[in-house]
């Protein structure tokens, strides 16, 4: 895990930081046992290639992806295709409906969860492509998930749920199997099936100063932008 400190700080103070910071993580994941799943190998129509394996910071989105979910989920898992994504040494799960939307990928990584070992009640779910997440935001999402009643629990931005920076409960799976076998395809519209608890900018904006938590990216022109701003920052 990457803790990040100020330049005045001596070296044993950051080493006390960082071993404070290790053992409130690890209490937090085995209290929570939240799992993870990051959603890859999607159409890409309007990207024009796979957005999982563009740079950015030096590293691939997925694995960006992977590092950060990493400090906060206890098990982390790709839904995608294994002979695609094997250079990041995760456990894949291969999508059960492949080019059939998000909704499916869904649904696949919550019916994995019931098998899995790990038993995690809850499961952080994620596209591979939000360059903007940090680990302060995932940590929040998922203490709220488990102190709630629902099955979904789901940020709300200015453009809308967000469901695919939401923690699911594994016991979502059969609801949102059914509504996917009934035609449904859009995310919102399967939540609908489910019991929800909405996040709005009173819980969130406080992780988002600059506004661009939610923020992914579907278009080259998105890719561009978020690679500058990032070099921006590093400035």
């Amino acid at each position: 895990m990457r803790v990040y400190t100020e330049d005045t700080e001596n070296a044993e103070g950051t080493e006390k930081k960082n071993d404070d910071e290790s053992s409130r993580m690890t209490a937090g994941k085995s209290e929570l046992r939240v799992g993870a799943y990051i959603l890859a190998g999607g159409g890409s129509t309007r990207f024009g290639r796979d957005k999982a394996l563009v740079e950015v910071d030096g590293l691939p989105m997925l694995g960006r992806m992977i590092a950060l979910v990493r400090s906060v989920a206890e098990n982390v898992k790709v839904v995608g295709a294994p002979e695609k994504y094997a250079q990041f040494e995760r456990e894949m799960v291969s999508d059960r409906w492949p080019g059939e939307g998000p909704l499916g990928g869904i649904v696949t990584a919550l019916e994995d969860a019931t098998k899995s070992a790990t038993e995690c009640e809850w499961n952080l779910i994620l596209s591979c492509d939000m360059p903007f997440l940090t680990q302060e935001w995932m940590n929040f999402l998922c203490e709220r998930a488990a102190k709630s009643e629902a099955q979904v629990v789901v940020p709300y931005s200015a453009h809308g749920p967000e469901p695919l920076c939401a923690c699911y409960r594994t016991d979502a799976a059969g609801a949102l199997r059914a509504a996917f076998e009934s035609g449904v395809r859009k995310v919102t519209l399967g939540l609908q099936h489910v019991t929800t608890e909405v996040l709005d900018e009173a819980d969130w904006k406080r992780f988002d100063s600059a506004g661009r938590l939610f923020w992914n990216m579907n278009t080259a022109a998105d890719y561009e932008e978020a690679r500058r701003i990032l070099e921006a920052e590093r400035r």
